[in-house]
């Protein structure tokens, strides 16, 4: 079992398979995601693929997708 702990480089999550959404632009600035063995979820920036990564349990991601769609974070990218 791998044992994350938030900010760790992104390229020490070995064998993490890292998704985006197909809304993402073509700059390739988004988020990304990763399920981990253990059951976290890694998220870093596309950007910067060796970056920190955030590793958030399978209750945080469950929240956070719900919230997103509930609509409770539209306001971030509105203008």
């Amino acid at each position: 079992m791998i044992h994350a702990y938030n900010g760790m480089a992104a390229r020490d999550l070995r064998g993490a398979v890292w998704q985006k959404s197909r809304h993402s632009n073509s700059q390739g600035t988004c988020v990304e995601f990763a399920k981990l063995p253990g059951g976290e979820v890694a998220v870093r920036n596309s950007r910067f693929p060796d970056s920190p990564a955030l590793v958030y349990t399978p209750a945080e991601i469950e929240a956070m997708l719900l919230g997103i769609k509930d609509g409770e974070f539209d306001h971030l990218v509105e203008n």
